[in-house]
């Protein structure tokens, strides 16, 4: 890897910390999600605190933060390894962003993102996995566990690329573990 590469990397992390939550919520003059509804600085409890047009640009931006960096990489042609470190550090920001004392969301959307700047065909098939399993479950964290889950394969069986199926299967592993109190909750049948 290059100075561009590490720069691209250490770029994807700090804008991956924007957390779209907290700056949609200060703007529209709502309470701050982490003091809300889960405590998650993400568009489901925006959603909660805030309403559909809050949660709305919640998700666009969250979504945006994986896959502007990914793009950039992309266009810059970097290799895979530089690109699949840039979807993570974009991802890690949002998990733990410097900005907010480290505190993040859970990193559905940022996923979303990223799989769609790696390839437009994995993202949207996690994202159409997502909203099968939501219109028929009604159950967002089961939805996001589902559908990140099976991004891995969707990976594997698009893209051969090594690099980002370890990428996303790390991604996917953080993300089980960012949602660790939904599956204690979804096992004793108290997740909504």
């Amino acid at each position: 890897m290059n100075t561009l590469d590490y720069s691209l990397i250490a770029c994807a992390y700090l804008f991956g910390s924007l957390s779209t939550a907290i700056i949609v919520c200060n703007v529209m003059g709502l309470p701050d999600p982490r003091s809300q509804g889960s405590g998650n600085p993400g568009a489901t409890n925006v959603l909660r605190v805030g309403g559909k047009k809050a949660a709305a640009i919640t998700l666009a931006g969250d979504s945006l933060k994986g896959l502007i960096p990914v793009l950039l990489g992309r266009w810059l042609t970097t290799p895979d390894m530089t690109l699949a470190l840039i979807g993570l550090a974009a991802f890690l920001g949002h998990l733990y962003p410097v900005f907010f004392g480290f505190r993040g969301g859970k990193g559905v959307a940022t996923l979303f993102g990223v799989l769609f700047g790696l390839h437009w065909e994995v993202g949207a098939a996690t994202v159409g996995t997502w909203l099968f399993v939501a219109k028929i479950l009604r159950i967002s964290s089961l939805s996001a566990l589902v559908a990140s889950l099976l991004a891995p394969f969707y990976v594997w069986l698009i893209l051969p690329s090594r690099e980002f199926l370890i990428v996303t299967l790390l991604m996917t592993a953080l993300l089980y573990w960012r949602h660790r109190s939904n599956i204690k909750r979804l096992l004793s049948g108290e997740e909504e």
